[in-house]
């Protein structure tokens, strides 16, 4: 057993649970979504985005890149939030929370596609 795939898939698939855990709730409830389940989201796609770094082939340009987008639908979650907390004259409403969702949402389905990646090259792999 390789150690280094093993550690990879573990983030790849960390950073899809952290995130679907984040997302999970009514969409424009802030009680229901945890601002410290962010962050640890946004930390685990930046530590899985560092570890696709180094394949060079088709499939990992595709991991890649779906890492990046997750990671930008995050970040762009993490600065509504940020603004709306510190900034914005209305706190955190309903509207506001609902953008941060779907945004995070946004990285769910990237998050998906990239463990359907690494599931694919390694049915792959096998044959």
């Amino acid at each position: 057993m390789n150690f280094e795939k093993v550690l990879f898939g573990f983030f790849i698939i960390l950073a899809l649970t952290l995130n679907f855990g984040f997302v999970l709730g009514e969409i424009d409830n802030p009680a229901h979504h945890n601002v410290y389940e962010l962050f640890a989201a946004i930390v685990v796609n930046l530590i899985a985005t560092v570890l696709k770094f180094g394949d060079r082939t088709h499939t990992g340009a595709l991991l890649l890149a779906t890492s990046l987008v997750a990671i930008l639908q995050l970040l762009a979650a993490a600065v509504v939030w940020g603004y709306a907390v510190n900034i914005g004259t209305s706190g955190l409403d309903p509207m506001l929370m609902a953008s941060i969702v779907s945004l995070a949402a946004g990285a769910v389905v990237a998050n998906v596609i990239s463990v359907v990646l690494l599931i694919t090259d390694a049915v792959n792999l096998r044959r």
